[in-house]
């Protein structure tokens, strides 16, 4: 039964942490609110939970692999395939234009018919689209090449969003979650450096740049495989198991639902958008900047496309091992808006360094700055993003809203700055100014909300360790009832917040027509 120790609610939004410092018994509660005993309910074990966590990683290293690639090869890419900087970001656009029309149906039809299946569906598309990729370069065909990215995009939409579908189902905020995206992350960078890097050099060794993409249809075999595994073992956990409960909450984790609840999508926490304003900048630019890292090494090191790719792959994925401590600090002791601010900084430092220092010191500093504080962000964001959430049925559509608001982002800045870049003869004097401002507003976001945690309590319980959460569970129960209630102030800002991020999508989408259409930005 429920400990009947409540904490009254005073004032919405407001808490004492002090006020109770005691472990109740954990009881179950589902989507709707609805209690229910634990008893009969078996969760599934550990070492079926690393069974899962092994497949997941293996499946995105795969993916992982081919991810980089494009961006690493830029000049290969334009040299062979006649193409300018404002061509190549509408060739990268291509996939993030597809991402933003159909994510969030995507996020949607996740939390339906669970991650696995999700996974399964997008892996074979994605290799389809990938096997059209390598045919397009290998015909030097750059509109096939687009079309060819929209179709791999297909896949990829439905595999994001998936992958950590399946980990919130299996694993509770501060209870294994942020550790086990912290190690599919890290893992995730190996396989990503190990294709960014390798790029140029397949393109040099083989005499033909369309080998680096039929390599990654190779690898997209071996995902295949992975996920065909994971699915067979979802079916059987499914039958074994009854699911997960969080220890904070009492709330039943399930890796699908039993109706679309389209509704809570318009109704989710304000914190949940405020860890959404700090992703939209520093996201972005991180991905943007990656885009261009390998020819920007090229122009500032002055050296090879072999030699600049490891450099910027180095920059990218050097601190994969930190990735997975960082996601146990999390679920240890918390401070995941601690950890955001950390990144927002040290991410405005690198990029300050690479626009103001232009030399090949300054360029090599930021490089190196930039290779710690790029792995200080997915952890903490997509931590924050669950944990902020007082219902959990709705996460893969919440993350779906994430990846649509990073990729309107991206498509906007990657036209813009290509055609700067262009205007600029090819230099990145003037993007870099770009990238600056993009992470300036981060730091700014990062440090509004470490202010307003000490205000609000549903955005101080990111800050939260493991063990407060559970010794503060009546305040999680709480602010929970609290919400389910509604208020009209609540329900306006997440209306309007979603309406805000449809504008964006919309201008986006803008963006990339008119790109496409007049060549111009």
């Amino acid at each position: 039964m429920e400990s009947t120790n409540r904490i009254p609610d005073t004032t919405p939004g407001l808490a004492d942490d002090d006020k109770d410092k005691t472990n109740a018994a954990v009881t179950v509660r589902n989507g709707n609110g609805s209690e229910g005993s634990v008893e009969g309910l078996e969760s599934p074990p550990l070492r079926w939970k690393l069974m899962a966590i092994v497949l997941v990683t293996a499946i995105g290293f795969g993916s992982q692999w081919s991810s980089g690639i494009t961006s690493a090869m830029k000049s290969t890419i334009k040299k062979e395939m006649k193409v300018n900087n404002k061509q190549f970001a509408l060739l990268e656009a291509s996939e993030d234009f597809m991402v933003t029309v159909l994510m969030l149906f995507s996020g949607v039809v996740t939390d339906r018919i669970g991650g696995a299946n999700a996974i399964l569906y997008g892996n074979i598309i994605y290799s389809v689209g990938s096997i059209l990729v390598a045919g397009a370069a290998q015909t030097r065909s750059y509109k096939f090449m687009i079309g060819g990215r929209v179709i791999r995009a297909l896949g990829d939409i439905a595999t994001q969003v998936a992958q950590y579908k399946v980990f919130s189902s299996w694993f509770a905020p501060g209870n294994g979650f942020a550790s086990t995206l912290g190690f599919e992350l890290g893992i995730g960078k190996i396989g990503a450096f190990a294709g960014k890097s390798s790029a140029n050099i397949i393109a040099k060794r083989t005499g033909d740049f369309a080998w680096v993409f039929w390599i990654a249809v190779f690898m997209n075999l071996f995902t295949n495989v992975m996920t065909v595994l994971f699915y067979w073992f979802t079916r059987i956990a499914n039958k074994r198991f009854q699911g997960t409960v969080d220890p904070a909450t009492g709330e039943q984790l399930a890796e699908k639902s039993k109706k679309l609840e389209l509704r809570k999508v318009l109704q989710l926490p304000w914190t949940f958008w405020a860890v959404m304003a700090f992703s939209m900048f520093q996201t972005s630019a991180s991905i943007v900047f990656l885009q261009n890292a390998t020819e920007l090494a090229e122009q500032r090191f002055g050296t090879t496309s072999i030699v600049a790719a490891w450099y910027s792959a180095t920059a990218q994925y050097a601190g994969f091992f930190f990735v997975p401590l960082l996601g146990v600090f999390i679920d240890l002791l918390g401070q995941r808006i601690t950890a955001l601010a950390v990144c927002g900084i040290l991410m405005f430092l690198a990029m300050s360094l690479v626009c103001f220092a232009n030399t090949v010191q300054g360029t090599a500093a930021s490089f190196g700055v930039f290779a710690f504080a790029v792995n200080l962000g997915p952890t903490p964001i997509i931590d924050s993003i669950r944990t902020s959430m007082f219902d959990s049925s709705v996460f893969g559509t919440a993350y779906a809203l994430k990846i649509t608001m990073n990729n309107a982002m991206n498509i906007i800045v990657r036209i813009v700055t290509g055609v700067i870049q262009d205007h600029d003869k090819n230099s990145y004097d003037r993007v870099t100014i770009v990238y600056v401002a993009l992470v300036g507003a981060a730091v700014a976001v990062s440090i509004a909300l470490l202010g307003l945690s000490w205000k609000f309590v549903d955005l101080r319980q990111l800050q939260w360790s493991r063990k407060l959460r559970i010794t503060r569970r009546n305040i999680l129960i709480d602010r929970k009832e609290v919400f389910d209630k509604g208020s009209k102030i609540s329900r306006t800002i997440s209306l309007g917040c979603f309406v805000a991020l449809l504008v964006l999508t919309c201008g986006s989408w803008c963006a990339y027509f008119w790109g496409v259409a007049t060549g111009k930005h």
